[in-house]
């Protein structure tokens, strides 16, 4: 019997504590699940290593922080392995032109270090405008950054957007 205990005792522990952003969801009753990714430290910063997991890495979003002069920041969500046009960005946000916020103001700008800006934890601090590549729209489920590097979330792609009040647009580069 003790022994049973103590086994569930330590199951319990295994779980994972919830992020503010998984606590933003649960809030909001958007059903979500928890991934967790190894990391690796590149030059400066932390970075999610995605080779060599059982997702497909197309899935996985990337959280961009840029700016412009008719909007201040805005946010663009892309796949991992694409790039972010900004020319596209800039006309979808109402900007003549937008640029990556420097490495050095991200944590002012977002409340997040690098590796870990997440759109819905922006949102729910700042009100950025954000703008999700459409591709999230046809595949249903994403998994975007929950806050923390290493941890993100799988998430309808509709229900985020509604949450962040976000945009579909095209800002994928060619």
């Amino acid at each position: 019997m003790f022994l049973r205990c103590y086994e569930m005792a330590k199951k319990k522990h295994k779980k994972v504590h919830k992020t503010l952003v998984e606590q933003i969801l649960d809030k909001n009753n958007i059903p979500f699940e928890q991934k967790e990714f190894p990391t690796h430290q590149e030059g400066d910063v932390a970075q999610i290593s995605v080779d060599h997991v059982d997702e497909n890495e197309h899935q996985i979003f990337k959280t961009l922080v840029l700016t412009g002069k008719t909007t201040g920041p805005v946010v663009g969500v892309v796949p991992v392995d694409e790039h972010l046009d900004e020319k596209k960005l800039a006309k979808a946000s109402g900007n003549k032109k937008v640029s990556m916020v420097p490495l050095k103001d991200l944590l002012k700008t977002t409340g997040y270090q690098h590796g870990a800006n997440t759109p819905i934890g922006i949102w729910e601090k700042f009100k950025y405008p954000i703008y999700i590549d459409q591709e999230a729209q046809q595949m249903g489920k994403i998994i975007v950054s929950s806050g923390q590097i290493g941890r993100s979330v799988m998430v309808d792609a509709e229900q985020m957007r509604q949450l962040v009040h976000g945009t579909f647009t095209d800002l994928k580069e060619k």
